[in-house]
């Protein structure tokens, strides 16, 4: 029993020794959550929005995606992968039928084999946001 015990707390200490922070360089400090985390050689990168570095949210909402996946994509790189590494995206949408429209621009990024994909309807986003963004990726 004892042993049992002592491999249960090792493999939880090397679980919580095996999870990095990824974070573009020039991140901004004191967020509420980490840009990424790469554990166990998957990288989990945090929803994503179409806003700029300052903060401006593009007009065209194809724009809007392609700056969320720019956005997406720098963490991507920070971790050492790329849109071909995703496994898994997840989209969130203000308004459903900006779908086709999202779709056109995210097909034009993801390579095949693309990922699997759940695409989701709701009330309302962060900011002036009408899309959010998340990446896991695994090599």
């Amino acid at each position: 029993m004892r042993i049992l015990l002592l491999l249960l707390l090792a493999g939880s200490f090397l679980t919580a020794a095996d999870k990095k922070v990824v974070a573009p360089k020039d991140t901004k400090p004191g967020r509420p959550f980490s840009p990424g985390i790469l554990s166990g050689g998957t990288l989990y990168v945090s929803g994503q929005t179409g806003a700029d570095k300052n903060g401006n949210y593009p007009e065209k909402f194809e724009d809007e995606v392609k700056q969320t996946l720019a956005n997406v994509e720098e963490i991507l790189k920070a971790g050492g992968h790329t849109f071909a590494d995703a496994v898994a995206v997840q989209v969130y949408l203000t308004d459903m039928e900006l779908f086709g429209r999202m779709n056109t621009v995210y097909m034009a990024t993801f390579p095949e084999p693309r990922p699997t994909r759940t695409t989701v309807g709701v009330a309302k986003l962060v900011g002036k946001a009408r899309i959010e963004i998340t990446v896991t990726a695994r090599k």
